[in-house]
């Protein structure tokens, strides 16, 4: 019988990627044989997100985009907006199977009967089916690798919808998770980015701590690199600032969501820190590696947002000059308590502040990577290759570029770093292995 062909398309969060990488491995152990998402597939996997309106609004024009293109594909939807809105997503014509999150775990068994009959209508696990899926590792390329230590979230932030899309806050054991990276080892990936959805709120299944987690996974032999994806700035520890300080393993790049400068607007989020607090962490992470990347996540238009909240926010975020902004338009998410929240910002004023975090996030990253020219650092470079270049990332996230060379892919190499072009890309000479 002719094997069958199956496609991810997976949106959202790198915990997706790490999951749907999962369920791959997963589908070609099963005989399956796994095609681009731009070939004619058998069967077709949407790992949702639902993080905003336009992320559920992306999952249905997909589902719709792949049912024209080849109606006779068996449509798969699980993820965040699968957990949420079943029933909505199983209304689109083409979808023959919705699985919630935790039912990830089930989905090869319950495609590869699908697949073994054709479509069927829509199904859903009974609630005693359901399981805590964990994916093991993701590839992201030759080089990295996503490991997923961490699922749920026990904060309820006014806007979001991941207690509910995600569950409660969960984890593997440090043990099992070690083994996990000795397997990305054992395959050749030099680089480990540490996932989860509240990823330092780790152990709250067994009862171990995050900064023992990471002290473990410093000491499995043949990876070189460890980034951790994102961190609340409450759980950022000096403890754990230390450590990565100290650490070769552990790259100077920190992801710290932010959400607004207002205290204000802070406060009426549901979060667990004021701009004070925040600041603190900044510094404290300078205070022993000054040159880090830190990344930071900033909502805007949140409901109650006057313009001086605005203007405090954007003060904020120039007088801390992080190395990258990663902005959002508020966006209702149903369920929430900040839908029923008065004082709505208007889009057009959401769409322009958005454009002014936007410009002043150009100015700031290309002023970390000016600040590099010049100098020498340790590059790892990747399989991509574009215009006869091929690229890879300094320690702190600084992006560089320099002449391919297969040989150098999946190596870590010192590289005299050059100009920076209008992509802030560095030009990279190497000088030894």
């Amino acid at each position: 019988m002719q094997r069958r062909r199956v496609n991810f398309h997976t949106l959202g969060c790198k915990l997706n990627f790490s999951e749907s990488s999962t369920l791959a491995r997963e589908f070609e152990a099963g005989g399956f044989i796994r095609v681009g998402v731009s070939e004619a597939a058998d069967i077709s996997v949407i790992n949702s997100c639902s993080v905003t309106e336009h992320a559920d609004k992306k999952c249905r024009n997909l589902i719709r985009k792949i049912h024209r293109r080849n109606p006779a594909a068996i449509i798969v939807v699980t993820g965040c907006y699968a957990q949420l809105k079943p029933q909505e997503i199983a209304s689109i014509e083409g979808v023959d199977l919705v699985l919630s999150n935790n039912d990830k775990g089930e989905l090869f068994r319950r495609v590869a009967a699908l697949a073994g009959k054709g479509p069927a209508q829509f199904t859903s696990c009974d609630a005693e089916e359901l399981t805590n899926f964990f994916a093991a590792f993701s590839s992201g390329d030759r080089t990295r690798a996503f490991l997923k230590v961490q699922d749920g979230c026990d904060y309820k932030c006014a806007y979001c919808t991941i207690h509910y899309a995600r569950g409660a806050s969960r984890n593997m054991p440090i043990a099992d998770l070690v083994k996990e990276a000795e397997q990305i080892a054992a395959a050749g990936q030099r680089e480990i980015v540490i996932t989860g959805i509240n990823t330092g709120d780790f152990g709250r299944t067994t009862g171990e701590r995050f900064i023992d987690l990471l002290r473990a996974l410093n000491e499995v032999e043949g990876i070189e690199r460890y980034r951790i994806s994102s961190i609340e700035p409450n759980l950022l520890t000096d403890e754990i600032i230390a450590f990565c300080a100290s650490s070769p393993k552990f790259q100077h790049h920190f992801h710290i969501p932010l959400q607004s400068g207002s205290d204000s607007v802070l406060a009426r989020m549901r979060r667990r820190y004021t701009t004070e607090k925040f600041a603190e962490r900044i510094e404290a992470v300078r205070r022993l590696m000054p040159d880090a990347f830190i990344g930071i996540d900033v909502i805007v238009g949140f409901p109650g947002e006057t313009e001086s909240d605005f203007r405090t926010t954007y003060e904020f975020l120039e007088r801390l000059a992080p190395a990258y902004l990663h902005i959002f338009p508020f966006s209702e998410r149903p369920g929430t308590p900040a839908v029923d929240f008065p004082d709505k910002v208007q889009p057009s004023v959401a769409t322009r502040r958005v454009e002014e975090l936007e410009e002043l996030c150009r100015r700031l990253h290309g002023e970390f990577c000016a600040r590099a020219e010049g100098t020498t650092d340790e590059v790892l470079f990747e399989s991509t290759m574009r215009g006869g270049m091929m690229f890879g990332y300094t320690g702190n996230y600084r992006r560089v570029k320099a002449p391919y060379d297969r040989s150098r892919i999946n190596t870590i190499c010192r590289v005299r770093l050059g100009r920076m072009d209008d992509a802030n890309d560095l030009e990279g000479e190497i000088v030894d292995n």
